[in-house]
């Protein structure tokens, strides 16, 4: 499916590095050529600025994961969100630390607004992923699961297990961890409880 590039993606400035093929529309072209973005098309893996990063979701999977991670993608783009893949390209042996880093470190960093991982269980994804620094995986295995990590723990990281879930439940605990807002209000105060612990140990390792 080719990408559609409207005027809203449009980055502020530099060189907008698009996937070869993608459809940009006039308005975006006027919108760039106004802004001296310089719109380059490159393979999709090398796309840096498809999106702003508050519409850009960071996934990567391992082999055990990669089927699955190709079978979302087109899922999450339906949303109106823009797909930033780390990887794995193929489903030859991989280490899921390697690809969680990669996933938490975009989503840390702000370049991308949350984060998605795929290995066969999922836990060891969320166990590497929560040692970055600002990042709250969660392991979510049903719609409630789902829900409940936003609500209540406001997660940036969603872990799946490729082989206890199927594609359509998959799918849907995806959609519900993207739909489901973080409710604030009690829970804020112990989600802070959270970072503290957090910057409590990264003061005792410094």
């Amino acid at each position: 499916m080719r990408r559609v590039i409207t005027a809203e993606d449009v980055p502020a400035a530099g060189d907008w590095r698009i996937p070869i093929g993608a459809i940009v529309t006039p308005t975006a072209r006027d919108v760039a050529a106004s802004r001296g973005v310089r719109l380059i098309e490159v393979p999709e893996e090398q796309c840096t600025a498809l999106a702003a990063p508050d519409k850009t979701i960071a996934i990567g999977a391992d082999h055990g994961g990669y089927s699955l991670k190709e079978a979302l993608k087109p899922l999450i783009e339906s949303l109106g969100l823009a797909v930033r893949d780390v990887g794995v390209f193929d489903a030859k042996p991989a280490d899921y630390p390697d690809i969680a880093v990669k996933v938490a470190d975009l989503v840390a960093s702000g370049a991308a607004t949350r984060g998605v991982l795929i290995d066969g269980a999922g836990i060891g994804s969320s166990m590497a992923a929560n040692k970055v620094p600002g990042i709250r995986a969660a392991l979510c295995y049903d719609k409630a699961s789902a829900r409940n990590s936003r609500e209540h723990n406001d997660s940036n990281v969603l872990t799946l297990g490729a082989r206890l879930l199927t594609q359509t439940q998959a799918e849907e605990v995806l959609r519900t961890w993207i739909a489901t807002p973080f409710a604030g209000g009690r829970h804020q105060a112990r989600v802070q409880k959270i970072m503290d612990i957090e910057q409590r140990y990264k003061k005792g390792l410094s």
